[in-house]
């Protein structure tokens, strides 16, 4: 039903910058909220940000509070988080997921995440 495909990490400097984008296709991935997660090596998969279906709400976890942002192009079915001063503990697989729901205002903080990707490594060296 939902496809995710992440693209565009990769190596990076601290405090440098990298845009990620998921592609999401199939009948039914439009009208969802969508979310990033990441998972370092030996660490639990962690939430990163989410953005509403329509693109006007977001929410942050803390430790990326002013240097991440979540975006959206429902026109293209994508979804971005572009990335600023990069430090060695954001490195991690990046991951891309889909609410459950379809067109419906719900809590970022309590979504119920149904699809994932595959993921794609964002490295940042010191």
């Amino acid at each position: 039903q939902v496809q995710l495909v992440e693209s565009g990490g990769g190596l990076v400097q601290a405090g440098g910058s990298l845009r990620i984008s998921c592609a999401a296709s199939g009948r039914t991935s439009s009208g969802r909220a969508m979310g990033w997660f990441r998972q370092a090596p030996g660490k639990e998969r962690e939430f990163v940000a989410a953005i509403s279906w329509i693109g006007s709400n977001t929410y942050y976890q803390d430790s990326v509070k002013g240097r991440f942002t979540i975006s959206r192009d429902n026109a293209k079915n994508m979804v971005y988080l572009q990335m600023v001063n990069l430090k060695p503990e954001d490195t991690a697989v990046y991951y891309c997921a889909a609410d459950g729901s379809r067109f419906v205002a719900l809590p970022l903080m309590n979504l119920r995440y149904d699809y994932w990707g595959q993921g794609t490594q964002v490295t940042v060296s010191s």
